[in-house]
């Protein structure tokens, strides 16, 4: 084969991999803009016209407590999950064992279906939507919908499209951000929501987390 034609055809090759690369990188942009519209902008704006109150109630605990690490590790997450795509538009590397077209399909479709998720149940809470805890603040204990299902519903579909987005571009700090979202979510729910509808609700809390799963259907129930 023509020297020529070969470094030619190499340099096509190359050339389409990289446009390629580049596409699922502006994808996981325009997923996570969509769910950072979706899941904040318009749910915010939706809690206004209900309620006058935005609903964001911000970091709770006291500077280095689990429950400031909490909040400090959420934003960390979502931080590193719009740096991703940017460091791979800048040359970062994707995880080669994960550089496959369907891996790339089937993260934008887990994407697609957590932005659409966190929605619903977002909408679910109604005006007992909110983002942080305020100690002093008491809302319904919300048990329909997809809350009787699981007890964190939003954490779940968060989670899901995490997950999707990682798998578009998967390199190490996508892939590190969705392990930063987990640990944020478990510290959350575990050291920050469970313990204030613990103490606001009581017997119909305890009643709730008997038989409802924390993320899953059956699973997590406490007795």
């Amino acid at each position: 084969m023509d020297t020529s034609l070969y470094r030619h055809r190499l340099a096509r090759a190359s050339l389409e991999r990289s446009e390629s690369v580049s596409g699922v990188e502006w994808l996981a942009l325009a997923l996570f803009a969509l769910y950072a519209l979706v899941g904040f902008g318009i749910r915010t704006a939706v809690q206004i016209r209900r309620t006058g109150d935005s609903g964001f109630r911000g970091l709770s605990g006291s500077l280095g407590s689990v429950e400031w690490w909490a909040g400090l590790l959420f934003a960390t997450a979502l931080v590193a999950g719009v740096v991703a795509p940017i460091a791979g538009l800048l040359g970062l590397s994707t995880i080669s064992a994960l550089e496959h077209g369907w891996v790339h399909t089937a993260g934008a479709v887990l994407a697609t279906l957590g932005i659409v998720g966190t929605f619903i149940t977002q909408l679910d809470m109604g005006d007992n939507w909110r983002v942080g805890v305020d100690e002093d603040e008491r809302t319904e204990l919300v048990i329909s919908g997809s809350f009787a299902m699981v007890r964190n519903p939003i954490f779940t579909a968060m989670l899901v499209t995490g997950a999707g987005i990682a798998l578009v571009v998967p390199n190490g700090i996508a892939l590190g951000s969705w392990v930063l979202l987990l640990l944020a979510v478990q510290l959350q729910v575990r050291v920050v929501e469970e313990p204030y509808l613990r103490r606001h609700h009581d017997a119909s809390y305890q009643r709730y987390v008997a038989r409802v799963g924390r993320f899953l259907p059956g699973v997590g129930t406490l007795r």
